[in-house]
């Protein structure tokens, strides 16, 4: 009976579908504006020493790396009352909301809308300190409650941190000004109630799950309370999770590479650009990736994600000049670790479900 009901609510031309755009790398955005070469000099200790044509010359420092290539997704939320609008980018991979305060005092949030508490009739003061970390990038600041509005779901007192800083390069230049976490809440901080789960509680979506479609033609969609059969091609496969905090879930290569025959841990993240695993384990992953002038050709055996999800292009003007692996080794130690991430060069391959209602993740091939 619940299989019939996922069936009826899935199709529901009137579930809450917030639009994502794709924002391309800071790197392809620096170049456009002749400025990339500036930047590579201005950051020369830091960093990797690329010349024009993006030959590298020496060792890279991936951290600022992923900086520069990533692509992201973001969408538009609002907060307080009445509404002040931000982009951001919905991450699988954390749990909390932040956006940037007005009283922030680093450049980045000079870049980005930053909201005003007096301006809102609905904000309460919490006053909880606040601290995060990712992979590129942390911020400081402290928590609130208001209503915030996704996509005509109206949230109320939720909790969200106000940034006051933010340190370093990682949200200086990015076109999105804060971030929504739509992982489980364990991974949040100081223990805030995230969106999706007070979505859950205060009656706002059909059913607890929500679903991630990412186009390669530079747009995106998530649906809150179902998923979209016109999205995806075949049936979902559900794959259990594994452990609540991230949508963490097991991956199985077919042998002809030597790890993950029995399995590996992954997590599927909207928030990280690559697919990233054990550096030992990339290293030989890339030696089945062959790159031809074309940019498309990859050995067969990788079949879980189709050939040309696994290269990205790199482009000069409207010429492709080569072309880079989506694939980047990253060591994370025990005992989260060793984990995989399966990001958006892998979801834009597989429309992804996420089910809290059943703890598990469906994919199945995504429409063009």
């Amino acid at each position: 009976m619940k299989h019939l009901l996922l069936l009826a609510v899935d199709q529901d031309p009137c579930s809450p579908r917030v639009t994502l755009k794709r924002y391309p790398s800071l790197k392809k955005s620096l170049r456009d504006r002749g400025q990339l070469s500036h930047f590579w000099k201005s950051h020369r200790l830091d960093m990797v020493q690329y010349s024009e044509d993006c030959t590298a010359f020496t060792e890279a420092n991936e951290p600022l790396i992923n900086y520069l290539d990533v692509s992201t997704y973001f969408g538009e939320i609002s907060i307080g009352t009445p509404p002040q609008n931000f982009t951001v980018i919905f991450d699988t991979g954390s749990s909390n909301l932040w956006v940037p305060s007005v009283y922030c005092v680093s450049k980045a949030c000079a870049k980005h809308t930053k909201f005003q508490p007096s301006q809102s009739s609905t904000y309460q003061a919490i006053g909880t300190p606040f601290s995060i970390q990712y992979g590129t990038g942390s911020l400081t600041g402290v928590i609130g409650s208001d209503q915030v509005v996704v996509e005509g779901l109206t949230v109320s007192n939720q909790q969200f941190a106000e940034s006051v800083s933010e340190p370093g390069k990682a949200f200086l230049d990015a076109e999105f000004d804060g971030i929504l976490g739509l992982a489980y809440p364990s991974l949040a901080v100081d223990g805030v109630t995230p969106v999706f789960d007070n979505m859950i509680a205060q009656n706002l979506v059909e059913l607890p799950m929500f679903s991630v479609y990412l186009s390669t033609y530079g747009h995106g969609e998530l649906l809150f309370g179902g998923f979209d059969p016109s999205r995806f091609t075949g049936t979902l496969n559900w794959v259990p999770v594994t452990q609540q905090g991230y949508w963490q879930i097991h991956i199985q290569l077919d042998g002809t590479v030597a790890f993950c025959v029995n399995s590996c841990q992954a997590i599927v993240d909207t928030g990280t650009s690559l697919i990233t695993g054990p550096t030992k384990d990339i290293k030989e992953l890339q030696s089945y990736i062959v790159t031809i002038p074309a940019c498309f050709h990859v050995h067969e055996a990788l079949g879980f994600v189709p050939s040309f999800a696994l290269l990205l292009p790199q482009e000069y003007g409207d010429s492709m000049a080569f072309c880079t692996s989506g694939f980047q080794g990253l060591d994370i130690p025990p005992p989260a670790g060793p984990l995989w991430i399966l990001g958006d060069v892998f979801i834009r391959q597989f429309y992804s479900v996420f089910d809290r209602g059943n703890n598990r993740v469906g994919l199945a091939p995504a429409t063009p």
